[in-house]
């Protein structure tokens, strides 16, 4: 890649993944600690504590779409990072659970938007042979936001006596004002500025910033042309049926990994698997170190091999990962095994779907419709992400029934055995229905989706024509 300005504002829009990561993570560290505070039942715990945070992420992704199109990409970017720091101070000064929960509340809403604002607004500034690796800085960012929010729980423990989870969330304030003020630094997306404000101007000021393979002109009237070439609807008009299909089961399948299910309680489930509470934590660095390395690897092979081998690859990895979880925590196998199947099944998340999902949506929706199908797609990821935070500790933390079901108690295996058998799923998911987009421009892929569209519809008017 010859621009530098195209790498740097990727970067720096980057960053709030950083800030996702780091949010999202640094309440593992807290998780006990505030129960023993305000003696709350698991599943007051769960529903408030744990997963509030998620349910703002799921109103921050489903209504995300609106203000990334009205306010533009870069001022929507700049108001979550406001969400963040407001959330960390208002976290680690709350007085009690209910207000804790109101400012974790907002920290999610500021996750949830980050994840339609900024991904939308790096895939419209890439090359198609960059777009994969740029977009998925954002998946980078959040794994190092997810690796040192485990070292800064790891060091801060202890530092303040029984608060000392009151630094461990408040210490995000720094790079929240700090990303902050950083996202004014860059411009509005030329995409957004042609086809949502009508600012020809403004577009070609951005565009000349970019490495363009032909003059800023031709340039701009090709995004005018493949704007204005194809028909308008909104995007549940049948127009876009497939990108939804793609979106919502990349995103289910995501979620139903057991991703967050490890990360958010990596501490309790090490200490379950014999693991001491300081060991446990110390290991909790060790998947966030492994998490950072392979997805290294996962953007390095994202616009070589693509994004559907990549799934393939992390596919096989979850299967046989958490089947030997779940062998692990049945017949009670050494700790130190049960936590080597745990950093592969890491591994194999960061090369596979961390690297992919948030490429794939932001790559799929054409520009009309992007940012409402940004949000369709991360809404559905945080829908069952808050879901399975949320229904967790009911069945890890006590050894009562529920709904006359026993629950697992110390050895949750059966989790582990379903996120096995959703990745089976998965694996044939890829291998029938998941296209390849490496390499395409968006108006290349939004001509392909077109192309199937009108071929499942033959009494549409509608014609285009081959793009070489």
């Amino acid at each position: 890649m010859k621009n530098s300005s195209i790498a740097l504002w990727s970067i720096t829009v980057a960053l709030a993944g950083f800030l996702f990561g780091f949010d999202t993570i640094v309440i593992s560290g807290a998780n006990e600690p505030i129960r023993e505070l305000w003696q709350t039942s698991a599943f007051f715990h769960g529903t408030f504590i744990m997963s509030m945070a998620l349910w703002g992420t799921v109103i921050g992704a489903l209504f995300g779409g609106i203000p990334t199109d009205i306010w533009g990409r870069k001022k929507t970017l700049f108001w979550i990072g406001i969400l963040y720091l407001v959330s960390a101070i208002g976290s680690a000064l709350a007085p009690d659970p209910y207000l804790f929960s109101f400012f974790r509340f907002i920290g999610g809403v500021g996750v949830g938007a980050s994840t339609v604002a900024a991904p939308i607004y790096i895939s419209e500034i890439s090359s198609a042979k960059d777009r994969g690796k740029l977009v998925a800085l954002y998946q980078f960012m959040i794994v190092f936001g997810i690796f040192v929010a485990f070292f800064s729980n790891y060091f801060l423990d202890g530092v303040g006596g029984n608060n000392d989870w009151r630094w461990m969330l408040g210490v995000e304030a720094i790079p929240a004002l700090f990303y902050s003020i950083m996202i004014l630094t860059v411009p509005n997306s030329p995409r957004w500025l042609t086809m949502k404000k009508g600012d020809d101007n403004a577009a070609k000021a951005v565009l000349a910033k970019m490495d363009l393979e032909t003059d800023v002109d031709t340039a701009l009237n090709d995004l005018k042309n493949y704007f204005n070439s194809t028909p308008k609807g909104n995007i549940f008009s049948g127009l876009y049926n497939k990108q939804i299909l793609l979106a919502f089961f990349i995103a289910f399948f995501n979620q139903l990994s057991g991703i967050n299910f490890i990360l958010y309680y990596a501490p309790q489930l090490l200490s379950q698997a014999g693991l001491t509470t300081e060991d446990s934590l110390l290991s909790s660095v060790s998947i966030g170190a492994v998490n950072l390395v392979f997805t290294f690897v996962g953007l390095y092979l994202i616009d070589r091999l693509g994004r559907k081998q990549l799934m393939y690859i992390g596919s096989i990895g979850y299967i046989i990962s958490m089947a030997m979880v779940a062998y692990c925590f049945k017949f009670d196998a050494s700790p130190m095994l049960t936590l080597t199947f745990i950093l592969v099944f890491i591994a194999s998340h960061a090369v596979g779907q961390g690297a992919v999902i948030w490429v794939f949506i932001s790559e799929i929706f054409p520009n009309e419709v992007r940012s409402l199908g940004q949000s369709l797609g991360t809404g559905t990821h945080w829908v069952f992400a808050a879901i399975i935070t949320l229904l967790v500790p009911v069945f890890i933390d006590d050894k009562e029934g529920i709904f006359g079901i026993e629950r697992f108690g110390e050895k949750p295996w059966p989790v582990f055995v379903f996120f096995a058998g959703m990745m089976v799923l998965q694996l044939i998911w890829v291998a029938f229905f998941m296209p390849e987009t490496k390499g395409k421009s968006l108006e290349d892929l939004k001509e392909d989706f077109m192309v199937d569209a009108n071929n499942q519809n033959p009494e549409s008017e509608v014609k285009m024509e081959s793009r070489v």
